[in-house]
């Protein structure tokens, strides 16, 4: 567990998912892709993202070789990163009102302490890449479309990691 101050004075605690975060997390999930991905989607992508968001689906998932973190403060769950089988980022999502208050900075580097890999990918949504930038990441492909979801492949190389989440 790794205890953080917020940017709004707030402590913050940095632990692994249980599960009795899941419906927070995939509200948290749901509530931040219909704000910023799903209008750029078909219906096909906004179904297929809604059942990889699910509480099943995550709980399925946690039990797996994923590591999922979660972000709390005063005991809400203000994001969640899920790292898959140590080597790639398949969920990243902040509440939508504490966006750019690094909570994903925070969430993305803890997770990188347990990479197995030197180099760290995610399918980005494409109004995420500009973030991902901010974090290190760099394009490594053409935009792709997989049941739906539109992504833009990107990887970090973890000594470039350290320099981009330290800040």
């Amino acid at each position: 567990m790794n205890k953080l101050l917020s940017s709004w004075g707030k402590l913050m605690i940095i632990r692994k998912m249980e599960e009795k975060d899941l419906e927070a997390v995939s509200e948290i999930c749901m509530d931040s892709f219909l704000q910023s991905v799903a209008g750029s989607l078909s219906d096909e992508g906004v179904t297929t993202f809604s059942n990889i968001a699910a509480r099943g689906a995550f709980l399925d998932r946690m039990n797996g070789d994923n590591l999922m973190l979660v972000a709390e403060s005063d005991e809400n769950v203000e994001g969640v990163i899920e790292l898959k089988e140590g080597r790639h980022v398949a969920m990243l999502f902040i509440r939508p009102e504490r966006q750019k208050s690094g909570i994903g900075r925070k969430l993305l580097s803890s997770a990188l302490n347990h990479a197995k890999v030197e180099t760290v990918t995610v399918s980005a949504s494409l109004s995420s890449v500009t973030a991902y930038e901010k974090y290190g990441f760099e394009c490594s492909g053409e935009v792709g479309e997989s049941a739906g979801l539109v992504y833009q492949p990107m990887e970090l190389k973890l000594n470039k990691a350290m320099h981009a989440t330290s800040a």
